[in-house]
């Protein structure tokens, strides 16, 4: 089979041991197609830290990683690598933008227009604005983004609220996009677990697995803490640059919240299973990769009702206004109620059995066919 098709080269800014949703959906899938094809990813060098990187799980074929130099500002990478990279980039290949950062479509775009290839742009999430320089965004995405956006052959969104807004605010044509959902590991389907009454002096076990950065709002979850009144433990896994603001807040208000680092591979999946429930709190997502492993490991989940969460989890978890006081109030609510958190978990699990990446590598090559893949 892999004989047959075009090799594919992923781009994307940020590629583990780099940490994020994106980073980890762009690895997933790269490993999952190169069971099929011969795939590239070409990524930026920020976050490649020897020793860091997580295993490729036994057997995994492995797809081939370039990294090029890179400086960071405002979380935005600068790459000036990056296009010439795509210019010497092997002929014949298929190319797979991930797209959550700015500066980096505009490179592929004018690349594929000299290398006269088309390519496909994966829109994770719409560019957030970072910093000083953010009062200039509405004005990069206008005349910038917008045009790579248009320019993509496909763009693919994870739901369809992802397209009604590609189509209202980049113009982009419906029959040039296409919905494809983030997937799970097969390691993150857990068997199911009782969930009894809660014993007394044990609090509920919340978890959260995200980067430490403005758009997770890991703040807004610590002052729900602190305004519940059932006994909440949080374990929060992940990293960024708010972790020490977050550590100090924690401590200033008395909270019980394990900063536990990142975790990857067998000891990612062993927080879910040692959790009672997960909780996100974020501003917007796309579609949120924690929250999926969440489901697949049975957990309840709550969330922050907001775009990109909406989407994944109504009807299946406990969705609440992005105000500490009624995150609290669902906190409580779970925490109170064993049957509630019986028929959430369950809800979680079945939902989940829909997702895969063998399904999602389906579904884009399916895409790749359309522009000659």
């Amino acid at each position: 089979m892999a004989g047959r098709e075009r090799p594919v080269l992923q781009i994307t800014a940020y590629y583990p041991p780099h940490l994020g949703g994106v980073e980890r959906v762009a690895r997933a899938l790269a490993e999952t197609l190169a069971a099929r094809r011969e795939v590239d990813v070409l990524t930026t060098a920020i976050g490649d830290r020897p020793g860091t990187t997580p295993a490729t799980a036994s057997g995994t074929a492995r797809p081939r990683v370039r990294r090029v130099r890179a400086l960071e500002a405002a979380h935005t990478p600068i790459a000036p690598g990056l296009f010439p990279a795509l210019l010497w980039s092997r002929r014949g290949a298929v190319w797979h933008l991930h797209c959550a950062q700015a500066l980096i479509a505009e490179p592929v775009m004018l690349a594929a227009w000299l290398r006269r290839t088309p390519y496909l742009l994966h829109f994770h999430l719409d560019v957030g604005a970072s910093g000083p320089l953010g009062r200039l965004l509405p004005f990069y995405k206008k005349h910038f983004f917008g045009r790579a956006v248009r320019a993509a052959a496909r763009v693919i969104v994870l739901t369809e609220e992802q397209s009604a807004f590609v189509q209202r605010a980049y113009r982009v044509p419906q029959d040039r996009i296409r919905v494809v959902p983030n997937g799970v590991a097969a390691e993150y389907f857990l068997p199911p677990r009782p969930v009894d009454e809660q014993e007394p002096d044990r609090p509920l076990r919340l978890l959260f697995v995200g980067r430490l950065e403005a758009q997770k709002n890991v703040a807004r979850l610590l002052d729900a803490l602190a305004l519940a009144e059932r006994k909440l433990h949080l374990r929060v896994v992940g990293d960024g640059s708010l972790r020490a603001d977050l550590e100090r807040h924690a401590r200033e208000r008395g909270l019980d919240v394990d900063f536990a680092g990142p975790l990857f591979g067998a000891d990612l999946v062993r927080a879910y299973a040692e959790a009672d429930a997960f909780v996100l709190p974020s501003d917007r997502e796309g579609m949120a990769l924690a929250a999926l492993e969440a489901m697949a490991a049975g957990l309840p989940v709550i969330a922050t009702d907001v775009p990109g969460n909406a989407e994944l989890l109504a009807d299946r978890g406990l969705l609440a206004a992005p105000d500490p006081a009624e995150l609290a109030a669902a906190l409580d609510r779970v925490a109170a109620d064993p049957r509630l958190r019986g028929r959430l978990a369950a809800s979680s699990a079945g939902a989940a059995l829909g997702y895969s990446w063998e399904v999602v590598a389906d579904m884009v090559e399916n895409i790749y066919s359309e522009v000659g893949g």
